[in-house]
């Protein structure tokens, strides 16, 4: 028996499955798998809605005493199943694979993509005894929902996406090229509406050339991880994130420790940006895909922030991830198998719904356009009112919205 407890509006119980490493090996090594069922305390045998985490490299959330919002309305119908995906939270956590040489390194981080993910999910559907369930992907999420229905649907009741509809079938380059646009637009708005902090900017840069600049981890403060603070920029809240922790005087402790907590947690999920660019590679090998064409302005130009791009740099100045640093190299040049199947997501027949951002910073809009058209049934939701994050910002009306869309009552 999995083991229940209720805090004040909700009922959690948690779950542990062992589960194959290599699901084409079921014999070989295994892992544990973590997921915790949310239930009103009215609706323990309540339907299934599986959640996947956006990311990757990150668990699933954490619930919080009287539930409200999104959680509320997703438990006026459903049972909530978190996933803790494969290398993240209370599953076998991946951290620097000490012990392991770099090619075993790369070959067991190369078992953390979506498609594994969807096989864990499976497994417990399986284990479970249930027959179809309901499932929501935000942002690497949708990516996984994306492979659910191309290899899955037949465990499928229906499916949501949020800011995560990824592209089928096109040339990781083509992904990378498209952030890059995006990204110079916002930093283009942000000193639109913080007109001084381009001054500001360059100044930082030119004593991070010129000074020894130490992060409370101990790792040095160099320009490349200071452009990282541009992946605020795709959030609702991101510039005021980004302008309060600019102003603070530079080199002083909350200066240090803003930066270093608003910049992405490597160290604490280091999967993210060992598997990265692995996770938009439909095919083929990635090759550094962000540093190979990031724009050329960026070297005329030192003010330009960066968003979620991983560059091989970063795995000598994070201390955290340096010890993958020639796996990560090795993974760069892998040639990845498909996550996606056209043509049996052409002919889907599980009701599903987006909701696709037309500003949205990280999942390129005109390449998720082209995703719903192909995917049959599958109803879009095209809306500016929201940013990437906008399921935090507004998860109750958004999930009600998709439900009614995947259900023809919208």
């Amino acid at each position: 028996m999995a083991p229940s407890y209720r805090i004040p509006g909700l009922v959690l119980t948690d779950h542990e499955f062992s589960i194959p490493l290599d699901h084409d090996r079921p014999e070989g090594d295994k892992i544990t798998v973590f997921a915790r069922e949310v239930a009103d305390p009215d609706g323990l045998d309540r339907p299934y809605l599986v959640y996947f985490q956006g990311g990757p490299g990150y668990e699933g959330p954490r619930p919080t005493r009287g539930p409200a919002g999104l959680v509320k309305e997703q438990l006026s119908e459903f049972r909530l199943l978190l996933l803790d995906q494969r290398g993240t939270g209370r599953s076998t956590p991946v951290g620097t694979l000490d012990g392991m040489t770099p090619e075993e390194q790369a070959d067991y981080l190369a078992y953390f993509r979506a498609d594994a993910i969807v096989r864990d999910a499976e497994w417990i559907r399986r284990e479970f005894g249930v027959e179809r369930w309901s499932i929501s992907g935000q942002s690497f999420g949708g990516f996984c929902v994306l492979n659910y229905l191309s290899t899955a649907p037949e465990g499928l009741r229906e499916a949501f996406f949020t800011g995560g509809l990824p592209p089928v079938g096109r040339p990781v380059d083509d992904v990378y090229r498209a952030t890059f646009e995006r990204v110079l637009e916002r930093c283009r708005r942000y000193y639109q509406l913080f007109p001084e902090d381009r001054d500001r900017v360059r100044e930082i840069h030119e004593r991070l050339e010129t000074e020894d600049v130490r992060l409370p981890s101990g790792d040095r403060l160099t320009s490349r991880r200071f452009r990282v603070l541009g992946h605020l920029l795709g959030a609702h809240d991101g510039p005021e994130r980004l302008h309060y922790t600019i102003e603070q005087p530079f080199g002083s402790p909350a200066f240090l420790h803003d930066v270093e907590d608003e910049t992405i947690a490597f160290g604490r999920n280091p999967l993210y940006a060992a598997v990265h660019e692995a996770c938009y590679a439909d095919g083929g090998p990635t090759r550094w895909s962000a540093q190979r064409v990031q724009p050329a302005e960026y070297a005329d130009d030192p003010t330009l922030f960066t968003g979620e791009h991983v560059f091989p740099g970063m795995f000598e100045e994070y201390g955290a991830i340096a010890p993958l640093r020639e796996a990560a190299e090795l993974l760069a040049e892998r040639d990845w198998p498909r996550l996606y199947d056209a043509d049996r997501l052409a002919a889907n027949e599980v009701p599903a719904a987006a909701a696709i951002y037309v500003d949205d910073m990280y999942v390129e809009r005109s390449f998720s356009e082209e995703t719903a058209a192909l995917v049959r049934g599958l109803k879009p939701w095209i809306t500016n009112e929201y940013e990437h994050n906008g399921l935090r910002a507004d998860g109750a009306r958004i999930f009600g919205r998709l439900r009614d869309l995947a259900r023809g009552k919208a």
